[in-house]
């Protein structure tokens, strides 16, 4: 095939990795860029930040009915228009051969923290001394570890796993999180999702690195088995509605990451930590998005 069609979306850069699932989840697309930036002598003259590009295979599809459905389906979760953006979209037909792998160009090696670093598997990259390297397919799945409610997470693992330690992974995604538990000495690791689209890609991932991590359709209210420590990077009000469910498989002394909040939606995450008596060690903070890092007992 040598043609493709590009989608563009003005929204809320805030979003983009919410917008970026459901690109994948209801249109055959190949690939997502959330910001393209031009620098020139070291400083940024372009940037196309709060427009989405996304590659998608196949016939043109209803991209306005698709799109309205989707943003209707945010609002009744609880987020606003200003949180939304706009949603206006450009739908164009393009030329090109090699348009399967044009999306991938924008990516580049994603560094974490100062021993952590993410690669997108077509990129050839030497760790530094020190350096954990995680390698992904960023293609189809949530948590590319590019987007900052992903390094939150990954800063709290960084920062509080004990090495021999088990781990659970609740909305995992691509499986990033429950990978860097499994580098950073994790004995054992489980991760569940309630999107079967992103199993199989967590599985790859893992394969791709080496590591051993059980991945299945599920959620926390199904889980018996009690973890050491805890990932759940998920909406605001998810985390609300779940966080009795999340404290139910923590250990006595468990600690748990929780992400995916936006600063101005903080309160309504401290109050279900209240309301479930766990205890705040640490608040980490990047861009607009903030993370709690609480423990049990």
């Amino acid at each position: 095939m040598n043609s493709y069609f590009e989608l563009q979306i003005k929204i809320n850069p805030v979003i983009e990795d919410i917008v970026s699932d459901i690109l994948f989840e209801n249109f055959d697309c190949e690939g997502v860029i959330t910001v393209e930036e031009t620098y020139k002598d070291l400083e940024m003259t372009a940037t196309t930040e709060g427009t989405i590009k996304a590659f998608i295979r196949g016939k043109k599809t209803d991209c306005a009915g698709i799109l309205r459905e989707q943003k209707e389906i945010l609002i009744s979760r609880g987020m606003t228009e200003e949180e939304l953006g706009s949603w206006e979209f450009v739908l164009e037909e393009k030329e090109n051969k090699d348009w399967s792998e044009k999306w991938k160009e924008k990516w580049d090696v994603t560094h974490v923290t100062e021993h952590i670093a993410v690669a997108p598997t077509w990129i050839e990259y030497s760790p530094k001394q020190h350096e954990i390297v995680i390698k992904l397919d960023p293609g189809c799945a949530f948590g590319t570890g590019t987007h900052q409610t992903t390094q939150l997470c990954m800063k709290a693992l960084e920062k509080y796993f004990t090495k021999g330690k088990t781990m659970a992974d609740i909305g995992m995604g691509t499986g990033i999180l429950s990978i860097l538990a499994k580098k950073l000495g994790a004995s054992e690791v489980y991760g569940c999702d309630n999107d079967e689209t992103v199993i199989d890609v967590a599985k790859e991932n893992a394969r791709l690195n080496g590591e051993s991590c059980t991945f299945e359709l599920g959620t926390a209210d199904k889980i018996t088995k009690k973890y050491d420590f805890v990932c759940a990077n998920i909406l605001h009000n998810v985390l609300f509605d779940i966080m009795g469910d999340l404290k139910n498989i923590m250990q006595d002394d468990a600690i748990m990451s929780l992400s995916g909040i936006l600063q101005e939606k903080a309160p309504i995450v401290l109050e279900a930590i209240n309301r479930e008596n766990l205890k705040i060690i640490d608040e980490i903070q990047q861009d607009q998005w903030t993370s709690f890092v609480v423990k049990k007992g």
